[in-house]
């Protein structure tokens, strides 16, 4: 079991549990450092935020973070030296997943008591924390068109409806050149699907070239979607070509912008949040701050009745056994273990990619050795409490509490994903620095530390690096989070909203051969 640190941090190195081997560096530490909290002197220049061992660890020894084996010596590593792939080795080991033998229901707080926001009811009684119109495309071919649309609602032509946040395009590189069925075209139309009926859009449009292998129509079929007051199709080659299709969806937003801006915000219960947990620019802090004060805030919306998604399966690799413990039930923790396998046994057999070991320069630069150590902290994302449901990509979540969607760990892709699955939020945390955002749902970024707080200000929505500081728990910045939460879904902006982030974002996980 992963516990996050209780008490405010303090001193040079961090102890995160009494069995580790290791210590991280809570700031830069020097050769020849004293470390009386430990009883050894430091025989590196360890950056903040990698590891220290604390005892002499044998050739082939587990390293442990957390008490979680995050790698293997490679060579005897001596106390008070820096550990990290230089001297760590990446390997499969046994895990024993004990299915459900750690499932303890959430303690659900009553309704009278649970906390509330200013939200969007929607007819089928869904709760958006935005107001968009959407515009599609089923294919690359018609990817311009849905822009140009798009483009021409500016700011000073949206200036008589201020509950509309404006009209994005949700355009991708795919639905053409690529299999006509199977799970490739199933999982681009129930993405697209997804958008398309989101709660945090007023109405949609869904543009096709007319002879691309996503059809329109079987679109249509596949996700039981059917044109009405709010969704709006157009074919390009019926329409009369590119400027007369973009004109003619310009008239039909201009038609559907009245009844979206009559639309407005109302009180709602906490319950109706459903916020995609995303990492990226991870570091050695991550695990520490942000991702543990993330779960804790989960751990209290789940208790408000809400729902976390935890995705990006190549980031929960290594760790798996730790989530498939607090399953509700077997069949949940082997439909985990099902999408694990499938990604090792058939996706990446072979491959230089992040399931297989190897994490990206700049996780490595922060301090993080391999894809077990990453994936010790991106699954703190999702808290302590039971996981309640496992869900293919794209698919709706519809189940309370703590859940996981089977995602890539690119960004971009796995957000995605959630949005399509009906996350009306995103909160994203990053060590390194990321610069993500995203439309329809709003996405708060957590920075692990104070000085990439600092130095990016503008794009940091919170600086979860006062846990690191020793200013504040990890429990009490939980807590902050999730007030965020609930004044960014009714309508506050977050920094990636103020900079304009997110038109650029949708991108559909392209798992099949093109052609």
């Amino acid at each position: 079991m992963i516990n996050t640190l209780e008490k405010k941090l303090a001193g040079p190195i961090i102890r995160l549990h009494p069995n580790d081997n290791i210590v991280v560096a809570r700031l830069d530490v020097a050769i020849g450092t004293a470390l009386p909290s430990e009883n050894i002197t430091s025989k590196s220049q360890v950056p903040a935020g990698y590891k220290i061992a604390t005892k002499k660890i044998l050739k082939g020894e587990s390293i442990l973070k957390y008490n979680v084996t995050v790698g293997f010596a490679n060579t005897d590593i001596e106390a008070g030296m820096m550990v990290h792939n230089h001297n760590t080795e990446f390997r499969e080991f046994d895990r024993d997943y004990a299915y459900a033998s750690e499932y303890q229901p959430t303690k659900m707080l009553p309704e009278s008591e649970r906390a509330t926001f200013q939200g969007y009811v929607r007819a089928n009684g869904k709760v958006g924390t935005r107001n968009f119109i959407g515009i599609l495309s089923t294919v690359n071919c018609s990817a311009t068109v849905v822009n140009k649309i798009a483009q021409w609602f500016t700011p000073e032509r949206l200036r008589d409806y201020p509950n509309v946040d404006g009209v994005v395009a949700f355009s991708h590189g795919i639905g053409c050149g690529m299999e006509m069925s199977g799970e490739p075209m199933q999982l681009l139309r129930r993405t697209m699907a997804g958008y398309a009926r989101h709660p945090n859009l007023a109405a949609a449009l869904i543009v096709g070239l007319g002879c691309e292998r996503n059809q329109l129509k079987g679109l249509m079929e596949q996700e039981d979607l059917h044109e009405g007051s709010n969704l709006h199709t157009f074919i390009m080659q019926e329409s009369g070509g590119t400027r007369r299709t973009i004109e003619a969806g310009i008239e039909a937003i201009k038609a559907l912008l009245p009844k979206a801006n009559e639309v407005k915000r109302q009180t709602v219960s906490a319950s109706h949040l459903t916020v995609g947990l995303q990492c990226g620019g991870s570091d050695g802090f991550s695990s520490i701050t942000a991702n543990p004060a993330l779960g804790a805030a989960i751990d209290i919306l789940s208790r408000h009745g809400g729902t976390g998604i935890l995705s990006e399966t190549p980031e929960i690799y290594g760790v798996e056994h730790t989530l498939t413990r607090r399953a509700a039930s077997k069949e949940i923790g082997e439909k985990l273990i099902a999408r694990i396998r499938w990604w090792k046994d058939e996706y990446s057999v072979g491959r230089d990619v992040q399931i297989n070991g190897q994490v990206s320069p700049g996780n490595q630069i922060g301090g993080l050795a391999n894809i077990f150590e990453k994936s010790l902290g991106s699954s703190m994302k999702g808290g302590t409490g039971p996981l309640m449901e496992v869900y293919r990509y794209a698919e709706p979540v519809t189940t309370k509490g703590f859940v996981f969607m089977d995602t890539p760990g690119f960004d971009p892709v796995s957000a995605t994903g959630q949005i399509a699955g009906g996350a009306n939020l995103i909160a994203f945390t990053t060590g390194r620095g990321s610069m993500f955002g995203s439309k329809p749902a709003p996405c708060i970024k957590l920075a692990t530390n104070t000085p990439m707080f600092t130095r990016l200000t503008e794009d940091m929505d919170i600086n979860c690096g006062e846990i690191l500081d020793g200013t504040v728990s990890v429990q009490e910045m939980g807590q902050r989070i999730f007030e965020l939460f609930l004044r960014t879904a009714s309508g506050e902006h977050s920094k990636s909203e103020l900079l304009g982030l997110g038109d650029y974002e949708f991108v559909p996980w392209q798992i099949g051969v093109m052609s």
